[in-house]
């Protein structure tokens, strides 16, 4: 009697003390055991209308795309996940194999849950596995642009505090460059292991801080037991944006936001079970664009490039029936202007997703002759690279040629995963008209923005002010509600009063027959302000003049936006095929001092 009616005092106490904490603030400091033991156990919300609800482990679990490899596994088991030259596995092995990594990395290594590992490498099978072994084992992924100097990757190094770096073995030296730097500020520097091309083979000066990719993971077990996210705001990633100086920006992926925008970019390209996927976009770009672990979703096979070039990409879609691959506009100019020699027949239309630069509508073209089916999207590294796409509707299909092209080049509508994407003044934040017309900043709102900068809450606070992340884009909004970038805010000219977007003269600029490649900046101009230069790339054999050049523009633009200023040369570009507009703009503000 008297244990029963403890063990009713009990109940009736620990009910009332759950709605009184939940009625009033006691502001528990969040590591206290009362914080921990209650904050979300129960939800006394929805408790209020609904009675008998339950969060436990059997209808709750965080979301994290680590579980799409683990469903792979039982569901593509002897499918082949992964080909790189005569490199082959399965989902079975691949699945067995991060198991083992990520037992490696606890046991031999020592890493901890949120300890940072960052990578070096290009597109081989370790870096996809190194996706999903590394959340496996409960530490934060930091994929380093495989371009990068020994000076950069120092800087990165140093302000991710990476515990481990992986690193190709072509990248030896850059890396060995990086460490030494580091060993002159820091007491303690990150383990290198070293990702070899062939078995059996190991780097040379190994020391005990050194290990070979293989041999660490054959030292693992496969029994491991993954060390999930205790929430799905855990990070899994950090992305460094491109063109990063002394002030780097690590943009933060959490579990869930990876989760979804895996989903909606597999969903909303329409990309189907088992497909076969080319990887031309670098995997450590904003983790592939998240498509490392949307193809694991998917049971799909990823087929592995060290260096993209036109008569790989073509032998590879004709060698292993490719169905989907990725690539910037750069990517998609070098297969349209490749020599005939390169090509190859598709078996089939091949689906192809751009994005990280608006696609002149004259390469669309070029591809869609040659068979592929090319469709648009456009994000940053802070929205996990995908955050809008261009939505093709049937009744487009009717429409003539440079009208569907027109259609196609702009960057749509959001993502699954984001609440809204919305074109707003960045002074009022006031939303401009559907009109086609009116500038406006892109900002986006919901799931798949990033966490924040890491260790930068100033500029996290700055590019979150007013509930919006700002992306530094200038679009349009169209009266479908469809956005189409103009500029970066960076970028825009504005030259005697009036905007100009370079986006739009370079468009103009690639319907020129001799031009392969095209940038436009502004070049400071003591009358007018500033007034558009172009840098302009010939095809091979052509010779033009920069007049002519310039007149074919004012044939094609009203004059005040035609280039002044026509410069012949190689255009120079990030590892994502960027055009570094910085770079260019220097070389303007130069040719003006001169003039």
């Amino acid at each position: 009697m008297i244990l029963l009616f403890k063990m009713k005092s009990y109940r009736l106490w620990t009910r009332f003390f759950c709605t009184s904490f939940n009625r009033f603030d006691f502001n528990f400091p969040k590591n206290s055991r009362v914080f921990s033991h209650f904050s979300g156990d129960f939800e006394p919300e929805s408790w209020k209308s609904m009675k008998g609800l339950l969060r436990c482990s059997a209808n709750y679990v965080p979301l994290s795309p680590i579980s799409f490899l683990e469903r792979a596994a039982k569901v593509y088991r002897d499918r082949t996940s992964v080909i790189y030259g005569s490199v082959k596995y399965s989902w079975s092995e691949t699945y067995e194999r991060c198991l083992r990594l990520a037992s490696a990395l606890t046991d031999q290594l020592g890493i901890s849950r949120g300890d940072v590992v960052a990578t070096l490498a290009p597109n081989v099978p370790a870096m996809y596995e190194l996706h999903f072994a590394v959340p496996m084992a409960g530490a934060v992924l930091c994929t380093l642009n495989a371009r990068l100097d020994s000076n950069m990757v120092y800087v990165l190094l140093k302000h991710s505090e990476a515990k481990v770096i992986f690193v190709d073995y072509q990248l030896l030296d850059i890396a060995r460059g990086a460490l030494d730097c580091l060993a002159k500020t820091e007491p303690k520097l990150p383990m290198l292991v070293s990702i070899s091309e062939s078995e059996g083979w190991s780097p040379t000066g190994l020391t005990s801080n050194t290990y070979e990719y293989e041999s660490l993971l054959a030292s693992g077990h496969n029994e491991f037991e993954i060390r999930r996210p205790k929430s799905e705001w855990d990070p899994i990633s950090i992305n460094y944006t491109s063109g990063t100086t002394s002030r780097p920006k690590g943009v933060v992926y959490s579990h869930r936001g990876a989760y979804l925008n895996s989903l909606s970019t597999v969903f909303l390209h329409g990309i189907g079970a088992m497909p076969v996927y080319l990887w031309n976009v670098p995997m450590f770009h904003c983790n592939g664009w998240c498509l490392i672990w949307g193809l694991a979703a998917q049971g799909g096979t990823n087929i592995c490039l060290r260096k993209v070039c036109p008569k790989d990409i073509f032998d590879s879609i004709v060698q292993y029936k490719v169905t989907n691959m990725g690539g910037a506009p750069t990517v998609l100019n070098m297969i349209a202007d490749s020599p005939v020699c390169d090509r190859k027949p598709l078996p089939h239309k091949v689906e192809v997703m751009t994005g990280g630069a608006p696609p002149p509508p004259q390469i669309l073209s070029k591809m869609e002759e040659l068979g592929f089916g090319v469709s648009h999207l456009y994000g940053l590294t802070e929205t996990y690279g995908p955050g809008t796409y261009c939505a093709w509707k049937p009744e487009w299909d009717s429409l003539l040629p440079d009208e569907r092209l027109k259609l196609k080049t702009r960057q749509g509508v959001h993502h699954l995963g984001l609440q809204d994407v919305d074109v707003k003044d960045s002074v009022t934040e006031e939303s401009v008209p559907a009109d086609g017309k009116m500038i406006g900043e892109v900002m986006f709102r919901g799931n798949t923005v990033m966490s924040g900068y890491f260790k930068d809450l100033e500029a996290t606070e700055e590019a979150f002010k007013g509930g919006w992340f700002r992306s530094g884009d200038l679009a349009v909004k169209h009266p479908d509600g469809y956005i189409e970038v103009k500029d970066r805010l960076k970028d825009i000219i504005i030259s005697g009063g009036e905007n100009i977007s370079t986006i739009e003269v370079e468009t103009v600029l690639y319907g020129h027959p001799a031009v392969l490649e095209a940038a436009v900046v502004a070049k400071p101009d003591d009358h007018w302000g500033q007034t558009p230069c172009a840098f302009v790339k010939l095809k091979e054999g052509f010779n033009v003049s920069a007049e002519d050049i310039i007149k074919f523009c004012r044939d094609h633009l009203p004059h005040y936006m035609a280039p002044r200023t026509v410069v012949f040369e190689d255009l120079p570009r990030t590892s994502t095929g960027k055009v570094q507009k910085f770079i260019l703009r220097e070389k303007a503000k130069a040719i003006g001092r001169l003039s």
